[in-house]
């Protein structure tokens, strides 16, 4: 199978003797060439450039002799694009030196036209003493199309597995559906819940909407703008903008289509599951109903993820490999995980702001004013509450994990692509590496799937069956869930092994695949890592959320200071799990063998991208897990306002107190993948200034002050974002807060159940809030690193430096990163534990005496819970969007920043 891709070898092995010269200084040739891709039709007929790999190695009997190589054409016009010397039309000569075990070695790139005809080399020695047969040896070879049928098949099973995924998720939702809806009074709950989530869903994605079709034509231009490099793939820039544009909009719609399934799915499951804690295995039924809902969601998007970008690469590759090289094609579908993130970041930003506006402003007024218990259908606020679970947490989330798995495949396909470039002797089949990333998510969703059949609780007779609150407190969610996380962790490390094994083993490089292995398993077992951390640090069985708890016994202040602080350590470990794998998987890809033509390691990239795809193996089943979260808190909801039996109560009390951990870990799960991914588009980006300068670009100088301006305002940006998320946040919870006062005193019967509350009066403030704040941080986002990419390249342009505009924009990707990553598990872990110490509180943890509403150390809890609302479910989720966000935009906008590339002219 590895061997399938070489198009064409030829050898020669030429000798001969010098007349009466000893048999020692006989010379001997061996060349050896391989043509990795097709001829390249341009635009109206014109002759472009395409490379063919040719490795020529010459032995000779004597050391220190001289060799010439001369490359020349017929009918062809071929130019060499990597060598030791300068290339000359119509011919290249390269003077070799044996060394002093009589050999030599050189490395070129042969570039042909379309035209047909074929090419030669010749090889003479220069010490006149040499002569081979009285003539050069001479090796001739014909330009010959690039086999891409295995890429086909491989793309197909993609396609294939994403089609049965989808029929599988549409079958599953039909079994959700049939089961029973509950009471009249539950059923009424519901539809206020999924008529204002379905209303808000509809207002903010056209809002999005009339942003992503402005930004996909101006991508277009700007395409038209930049100039197109000797890297470029050869086709006009009019044609790589609207592809470019045609990708952003295609990635856009998927990324709304993956947070309108999470949203649908979860509006209409949160009553079967109330309905679900009604019966006699209640904790069963009600928890493998939710966790099965919430796969829908995580197997949809997983699937939607790949197949969008199978179906792009097939386009693209149909199109003919006279337009593109393999290595070039991951390239051009950039711009889908650009329209991905464009769209995640405003869902989960102003999903986040409505969720938790309404949240707080529901506990202020409702626990601390009103002494009111969850949910209680006398707060007018409690509807928008429950809304905003769908909006933010299901919709919102979707959005945001399927542009993390979009930017982490395509960015892991680059690098792929880069490998297979740089590796000398060249890996002959580039195809398996850069479908590697879209075969293992496939292969995720089978894992993910047998995890979630193994969730569930234990069974019981009604003889069985404890007392009422028992039967929750009998069994614990988390337990259940964990070990349906465990099943799918250790499936995926065995479907890693196997599948590097089979895609990953050039047999030029027998030792790369079990290498590229131990770094998919470092990146599975580094999620593993991340979910156990997040739990420890935001499950009240744990000390960090106890402490938090402990402190409410003292007051506010107390409570937000320990808060504080458990979200500042919180950050430590994850760090250290982040380094360790980065640094872990970069180490081994260097060890597996794969060098360049200096010899120079060249995997270990590309062993974090292997980690990085073994790290969204799980990524299904953690969706699945983020849904279980608004679902079951919904079902709570609805079972408080529906009137339903107190065992009913007690066991979505118990689902929902998990939830809150699950959607924490959730958050965490996503800024490690976040992470990794960013430094992956990182390196692309750098990869793509090398390849458009046609100079090295491996570093980047903080010393330089433009460059450590740019890194500052990186930082900055993230403090800013953060502090406009989190004051939208407040700046509508003060108008639902008045809001709900205002109808307390205009009917004071609610209170009384005498008056029925104005739930919409709350939706409508929360949905109003929300989109109008959503916008300039999200605008903002996209806008500074480009601002920032243009002026420093004028800077350079007026300093005589080409290349500072992208200097400095790579010092504000990668400080912007850091900090990121930093302030969004601060936000994330911090506002985790405050929302758990105050459900601990409520049941019962600190004693009866600390529990009741009214008494200090409840309200403490209730205060720190509200601070850490919009940390934990408006800034911190979008921060992880951010982050990737100047990753893509940078890497689909980046050659504007130079004044100075390798030009191709198509003229």
């Amino acid at each position: 199978m590895r061997n399938i891709w070489l198009l064409f070898v030829f050898c020669l092995v030429a000798t001969a003797n010098a007349g009466a010269a000893n048999k020692d200084e006989r010379l001997e040739v061996v060349l050896t060439l391989t043509a990795a891709s097709a001829t390249q039709t341009g635009v109206a007929g014109s002759t472009l450039p395409a490379p063919i790999e040719v490795q020529a190695k010459l032995v000779s009997g004597s050391p220190a002799a001289d060799v010439t190589l001369v490359l020349r054409e017929y009918q062809l016009m071929p130019t060499i694009l990597v060598s030791k010397a300068a290339p000359e039309l119509g011919g290249h000569l390269l003077s070799l030196k044996t060394d002093a075990s009589g050999k030599a070695s050189a490395y070129l790139q042969l570039a042909y036209g379309i035209g047909a005809g074929h090419a030669y080399i010749e090889v003479a020695a220069s010490d006149p003493k040499y002569v081979l047969a009285g003539k050069p040896a001479r090796v001739e070879f014909t330009a010959a199309p690039v086999d891409s049928g295995m890429a086909t098949w491989y793309l197909w099973g993609v396609m294939g597995m994403c089609v049965v995924t989808l029929i599988g998720c549409f079958l599953l939702t039909g079994s959700i559906l049939k089961r029973p809806v509950g009471s009249a009074e539950m059923q009424e709950v519901n539809k206020a819940i999924s008529t204002a989530a379905a209303g808000f869903f509809n207002v903010q994605y056209r809002w999005i909407a009339y942003m992503s079709i402005p930004m996909a034509v101006l991508l277009y231009f700007v395409y038209l703008c930049r100039e197109q490099s000797a890297s470029d793939p050869k086709i006009s820039k009019s044609v790589m903008g609207a592809l470019i544009g045609f990708d952003f909009l295609l990635g856009a719609t998927c990324s709304a289509i993956s947070g309108f399934v999470g949203m649908w799915v979860s509006i209409r499951a949160n009553i079967r599951v109330a309905q679900a804690a009604h019966n006699i295995n209640g904790f069963d039924d009600s928890l493998q109903l939710a966790i099965r809902s919430g796969a829908v969601a995580g197997f949809l998007v997983v699937a939607l993820s790949a197949c969008g970008i199978s179906f792009l690469f097939m386009v693209l590759m149909g199109m003919g490999a006279s337009y593109f090289q393999p290595q070039q094609i991951p390239m051009l579908i950039v711009g889908y995980g650009f329209g991905a993130s464009f769209v995640a970041l405003f869902a989960q930003l102003g999903g986040g702001i409505y969720t938790k506006a309404a949240d707080v402003g529901a506990d202020i007024v409702g626990k601390i004013e009103g002494r009111l218990a969850e949910d209680d259908l006398r707060n007018p606020a409690v509807v928008a509450d429950l809304v905003g679970d769908n909006v933010g947490d299901c919709a919102g989330r979707g959005a945001d994990l399927f542009e993390s798995i979009s930017a982490e495949n395509i960015g892991a396909m680059i690098l792929a692509g880069t490998l297979a470039s740089q590796a000398r002797p060249i890996i002959e089949n580039p195809y398996p590496f850069i479908m590697f990333p879209l075969i293992i998510r496939v292969i995720g969703i089978i894992c993910s799937f047998i995890g979630i059949i193994g969730v569930h609780g234990k069974r019981q007779t009604e003889e069985e069956l404890p007392l009422v609150q028992g039967q929750a407190k009998a069994q614990d969610p988390m337990d259940c869930l964990t070990r349906g996380y465990g099943i799918t962790v250790v499936l995926a490390t065995f479907a890693m092994i196997a599948l590097c094994w089979y895609m990953l083993n050039p047999a030029l490089f027998p030792a790369a695949w079990w290498h590229f292995a131990i770094c998919g398993i470092i990146g599975i077992w580094t999620s593993y890592a991340f979910v156990f951390i997040t739990v420890y640090y935001t499950d009240f069985k744990y000390e960090p959320v106890r402490r938090i708890a402990e402190s409410s016994k003292t007051g506010h202040g107390t409570n937000v200071i320990t808060g504080l602080a458990v979200g500042m350590e919180s950050t430590s470990a994850p760090v250290v799990v982040i380094a360790t794998a980065i640094l872990s998987s970069f180490w081994l890809g260097n060890l597996s063998g794969l060098v360049d033509e200096n010899n120079v390691p060249v995997g270990g990239l590309f062993g974090i991208a292997v980690a990085t795809m073994g790290m969204l193996s799980p990524a299904a089943f953690i969706l699945a897990m983020d849904t279980f979260g608004p679902i079951t808190d919904n079902a709570g909801g609805i079972c408080e306002m529906g009137k339903a039996p107190p065992e009913a109560r007690a066991i979505c009390d118990r689902m929902d107190a998990v939830g809150n951990t699950t959607k924490a870990l959730t958050k965490g799960y996503a800024i490690g993948s976040a992470a990794l991914a960013a430094f992956l588009l990182f390196a692309a980006y750098m990869d793509e200034v090398a390849a458009y300068t046609n100079t090295p670009f491996g570093s980047v100088n903080l010393a330089v002050p433009e460059v450590f301006t740019g890194a500052l305002i990186g930082a900055g940006l993230i403090f800013l974002f953060s502090a406009l998320a989190i004051r939208a946040v407040g700046a509508t919870a003060e108008i639902i807060i008045e809001d709900v006062r205002a109808q307390w005193d205009a009917k004071p019967g609610i209170l009384e159940f005498k008056d029925v509350p104005d739930y919409q009066s709350c939706v409508e403030k929360a949905q109003a809030g929300a989109l109008k704040h959503m916008i300039l941080p999200g605008l903002l986002s996209v806008a500074v690193p480009i601002v920032v990419g243009l002026v420093f390249r004028a800077v350079g342009a007026y300093t005589d430096r080409p290349n500072l505009g992208a200097e400095v924009s790579a010092g504000l990707l990668m400080v912007g990163t850091i900090t990121g990553i930093l302030m969004a598990l601060f936000l994330n872990n911090g506002g985790g534990a405050w929302d758990n110490a105050k459900k601990y509180i409520e049941s019962g943890g600190l004693g009866e005496n600390h529990r009741h509403k009214g008494c200090l150390t409840h309200a403490a809890a209730v205060t720190g819970d509200t601070v850490g609302d919009p940390c934990k479910d408006t800034a911190g989720p979008s921060i992880h969007v951010l982050i990737k966000l100047l990753a893509t935009v940078t890497l689909v906008i980046g050659p504007l920043y130079l004044n100075k590339v390798a030009v191709y002219s198509s003229d």
